[in-house]
Parts: structure tokens; sequence; C-alpha cells
């Protein structure tokens, strides 16, 4: 799954529009057009990497993902007021394409406000059964020892649960 397919199927399964989707990459810093938009949601092959073979797309990089991510959670929850000695702009969390799956199910948790029960219930809803220590060993911060690399099946699952819990 590359980005542009998730940046798709997350706002299929939250139904969320052109006008919005703006709006929240502006939050997290990212300034595009509702034209943009419209490009970065065009489906394309899952093996592409440059955007130029894709006549009319716009590849998303992971930059552009995680600002979607971080404006997505400021959209959900309101801006939260820094604390002090901590940075103004949070550091990039998306470092490599291993890490994208897991940067996603945590985002999206925080910003849906879900429980560790409620991800369960939702990859439960799509088919997919695992335990709350899988799960915690995929929401670990990278390079913790328990950490585990989240695989497409469970991002793909995750993104269909949501879209059987919140479109139906």
């Amino acid at each position: 799954m590359n980005n542009n397919d998730i940046l798709i199927r997350l706002r299929y399964a939250l139904d969320i529009k052109d006008s919005v989707m703006v709006e929240i990459f502006k939050l997290g810093g990212v300034e595009v057009t509702q034209e943009e938009v419209s490009m970065l949601l065009i489906k394309s092959d899952d093996n592409y990497h440059d955007a130029a073979e894709n006549e009319g797309t716009l590849k998303c990089s992971n930059s552009m993902l995680d600002s979607f991510l971080n404006g997505f959670i400021i959209f959900k929850r309101g801006q939260q007021d820094p604390k002090p000695g901590q940075a103004e702009k949070p550091a990039l969390a998306i470092k490599n394409y291993e890490s994208v799956n897991n940067i996603l199910l945590k985002k999206v948790k925080i910003a849906l406000s879900l429980t560790s029960d409620d991800m369960l219930e939702i990859l439960e809803e799509a088919g997919v059964v695992i335990t709350k220590g899988e799960l915690g060993a995929v929401l670990r911060k990278e390079g913790h020892k328990n950490y585990k690399e989240c695989l497409d099946r469970y991002a793909r699952n995750f993104l269909k649960g949501l879209a059987i819990r919140y479109r139906e």
C-alpha cells in the first residue's frame, strides 16, 4: 500500500470531503489546493515510485502523509498548546516506508480517541483477529525492544474496519 492509497482509503472510510482534506493538510502545515488533493486521490499502481509515470497523479510523500495525519489530529481534537521545552512543530514521525503503517495506526487512534479495545474491534469487524499484545507491539515507538512493524494487511484491514464502522 502506498501513501496515496492510504489517503484514498482513509478519506473513504471517514467520508472526508476534498475541501475538508485541504483544511486538514493546512492544519498539518502543508498548503495544497483542491485540485492537488484530487490528484493525490487518483488510484494508481501499487508499485509506482515516479509520479511522472502516472499522468494526472501527484505522489504523496512520507512528509506529506505525516503532515496530513498531524492535521487530522488537530482537526478532530483541536490545537494543543505546546508544553514548556517542547518543540513548536513536531518532528516528522515517518522516517521510512517501513514505519508508515505503524504511524498511521497510532495517529488515527489519537485523532479518533480510540482505545486499544476499539481498535481490536475495528480489526475484528474487518476479519482480522490479533491479541492486545500484538496491537501494543505495533503501537510502540520504533526502536523499542517490543516494537513490531505493522504489515500492509493490518493497516488495510484497519482502514476497512473504519469504513464498516463509520459508513454504515
